[in-house]
């Protein structure tokens, strides 16, 4: 059982349902935050992925008795190969997703 409640005498009212110019405001409101989000999700990804790939080289060299300075040269050229890759990669994959977004455009004409 829900209650109705009377909106405030200052709020604005707005029919979602039937106005579509407030619709598509709001979807388009929500598709750039999403879009936003993902875009610092791959970010955080990377960002964990350089850094565990890193210190996973760096401790197993110190773990098979390497000299410190060479374990951690190695995690760090390893760290900075998998930062270039998942940029690489986060860049290719929107480019990509740019390129399929204006063939359907393209195809739809």
């Amino acid at each position: 059982m829900t209650r109705t409640r009377a909106p405030h005498s200052d709020q604005l009212l707005l029919d979602w349902e039937q106005d579509p110019a407030v619709r598509a405001a709001i979807e388009a409101r929500i598709a750039r935050r999403a879009k936003a989000a993902a875009l610092r999700w791959r970010l955080r990804l990377v960002a964990i992925e350089t850094f565990m790939m890193g210190a996973l080289v760096t401790i197993t060299g110190i773990a098979l008795h390497q000299p410190f300075l060479s374990a951690l040269r190695a995690g760090i050229i390893v760290a900075a190969g998998c930062f270039a890759s998942g940029m690489l990669l986060i860049g290719l994959s929107g480019a990509c997703g740019k390129l399929v977004s204006r063939v359907r455009q393209w195809r739809h004409r």
